[in-house]
């Protein structure tokens, strides 16, 4: 019997199944996040069914041929099917992602798509068959599928063995609504929650290992980021300000970086080194980096300023120290990282895929006057103090009036779904 399936992914979710009544809000800033990270690619459609997210494949845009059984050549190995594949694994909100098929409600039609499915889940030893129905108008209990299909499975691969603890391949069996849905393929997503869910913020963004995992913590979390990258131009090269777009276009592969803003504070620090003991200049650079941050949060209707600090690792990030810089802030200062040790922030950068990029070598502002002993105990009434010497509020006004500017795409009706334009 010729049997015609289509190609499908079920993209399943955690927290946005706890949303109650906003929860469909967020399922459809969800399916548009994977219309938009999706474009290009042989999509059908994207709905929602009873607890999922449906992503339909078009099966005429695949290359290749049908076979006479009606499957795709490669069907589920197809490399346009394997790159939406890791794509929506990749998008915040998804909490799995499930590669199968979609056919009718027929048993006959069931058991033979539910066989391709464990042959494509070779090699495996044990297997069992796991049914769900979405609502009752379908005759079959949950468990007379799970006998019916799992008997069919029995006589098509004597050699296997049924397991219902721990087994190497499970064939899942969704009827939902007028179709059915099966898969073996299930893979982990990135858990979190839409893309532009949260609102937006300003990302304090260096060439370094912890900013970019930063920034993607909120991202993951709903944000929409505003990168803000120091240069210490003209003071140094231009060299971090070409690493950063590479960070940002890594980062923006899954939406969630809506621009790009370079501030060049070189003659800046300079200014600030010429008054301020050598010992505090670091806690008055960022200081300074503080007050542009919260014009630029006012200039784009941002809600808080993310840093990648992590307690005690540098002489910066103690806590008189950071008391010192968040003195200035005008909105909330979220620091994902601050009780991330090192090596943890490391194994996350290659995660992401930036760590590569991180280790580069560059001049940025960050070095850049950089006192041999700094001080890591900041004594707020000396800070202060010195802070009246400083018109930072004028130099932010005027950072921000010459600051570059690359904009990522951004559909405010849409939702926010985002990829930097180099």
């Amino acid at each position: 019997m010729a049997l015609v399936a289509s190609p499908v992914f079920l993209v399943h979710y955690h927290e946005i199944g706890l949303k109650g009544h906003n929860r469909a809000s967020f399922e459809h800033r969800l399916m548009r996040n994977i219309e938009f990270l999706c474009k290009g690619l042989p999509i059908e459609s994207v709905s929602r069914i009873s607890g999922r997210i449906l992503v339909c494949v078009d099966r005429e845009s695949l290359t290749g041929t049908v076979d006479d059984d009606g499957y795709i050549e490669n069907g589920l190995d197809n490399p346009k099917v394997s790159k939406i594949f890791g794509i929506l694994k990749g998008i915040p909100g998804v909490a799995r992602v499930s590669l199968g098929w979609r056919t009718s409600r027929e048993m006959d039609e069931m058991c033979q798509l539910a066989g391709e499915v464990l042959r494509e889940a070779e090699p495996f030893t044990t297997f069992k068959v796991e049914s769900r129905r979405s609502n009752t108008d379908y005759p079959l209990h949950t468990m007379d599928l799970n006998r019916q299909i799992g008997a069919y499975l029995c006589e098509l691969e004597p050699d296997k063995i049924v397991r219902m603890e721990n087994p190497d391949a499970v064939v899942h069996v969704e009827v939902i609504q007028g179709s059915t849905y099966i898969y073996a393929r299930t893979q982990p997503g990135v858990g979190g929650l839409p893309v532009g869910s949260a609102g937006k913020f300003v990302s304090l963004l260096s060439t370094g290992i912890d900013s970019p995992v930063a920034m993607w913590r909120i991202i993951h979390r709903g944000g929409v980021a505003v990168a803000l990258h120091f240069s210490g131009a003209p003071q140094t090269d231009d060299s971090s300000e070409y690493l950063v777009r590479d960070i940002c276009d890594q980062l923006a592969s899954v939406g969630g970086v809506q621009k790009l803003c370079i501030a060049k504070i070189g003659d800046y620090q300079k200014k600030i080194a010429q008054v301020v003991p050598a010992k505090l200049r670091v806690i008055f650079f960022r200081r300074l980096m503080f007050t542009v941050a919260n014009e630029v949060a006012r200039r784009e209707g941002a809600l808080a300023i993310a840093t990648g600090e992590s307690l005690g690792q540098v002489a910066s990030q103690t806590m008189e120290n950071i008391r010192a810089v968040d003195a200035v802030a005008e909105v909330p200062v979220f620091r994902p990282l601050i009780g991330t040790d090192k090596q943890e922030i490391i194994a996350l950068a290659k995660e992401l895929g930036t760590y590569d990029l991180s280790t580069q070598a560059c001049a940025d502002c960050c070095t850049l006057f950089l006192p041999r002993n700094p001080e890591t105990h900041a004594k707020m009434s000396e800070v202060l103090e010195l802070s009246e010497q400083m018109p930072f509020e004028q130099w932010a006004l005027e950072i921000c009036d010459n600051m570059q500017i690359e904009m990522g795409h951004c559909n405010i009706k849409q939702g926010w779904q985002v990829g930097l334009v180099r």
